[in-house]
């Protein structure tokens, strides 16, 4: 499966990423070894996921969501619900 997600960085920023294994990488990213941005921004919070049968749909869609405004971002993060962020953040 692969996934496009954002974070919630302690500052009020918003990241968004691919991965093939979202626990991993949320724990990555708050070990400060994930991308770049969230260094010295965590701890981050998962707050949206997607998942996808192929990386070529999945890194297209984080194209998509990197390109939204925030209010369109924030918008966009009411359609998951809080038991399927716990469920990725197993």
């Amino acid at each position: 499966m692969h996934y496009t997600y954002m974070l919630k960085c302690k500052d009020n920023t918003y990241y968004t990423g691919y991965t093939t294994d979202l626990p991993k990488r949320l724990k990555a990213h708050n070990e400060g070894k994930g991308a770049k941005y969230t260094k010295g921004r965590g701890p981050v919070e998962l707050i949206y996921y997607e998942a996808y049968e192929d990386k070529h749909t999945a890194m297209r869609r984080e194209w998509e969501i990197k390109q939204l405004s925030r209010r369109e971002k924030e918008a966009l993060q009411g359609g998951n619900t809080n038991e399927q962020k716990q469920e990725a953040e197993l």
